[in-house]
């Protein structure tokens, strides 16, 4: 879930670009706009940093083990082959 501040951030870059006349109504569209956005972000796929930089790590290894897999690999076959 996104953060508190992050949300404010978002509601109040909304509501600086609506037109100065709807501003009057600033309280009540700041509140209906922040559970808007609330909402759709909420339906969104989203993953904190920490959960992707934990993936990233993951996969880096992986990467690793299947290139080193992939030249032991190459090795045994040249080896086969030069039998």
């Amino acid at each position: 879930m996104l953060d508190p501040k992050t949300l404010e951030e978002i509601t109040n870059k909304i509501m600086d670009a609506l037109p100065a006349d709807l501003r009057v109504l600033r309280d009540d569209l700041h509140k209906n706009m922040r559970a808007g956005v609330q909402t759709v972000l909420g339906k969104l796929d989203l993953v904190t940093r920490e959960e992707f930089e934990a993936q990233k790590e993951v996969l880096t290894r992986t990467r690793t083990q299947l290139d080193s897999l992939a030249k032991e690999l190459a090795r045994l076959e040249k080896l086969m082959d030069d039998s």
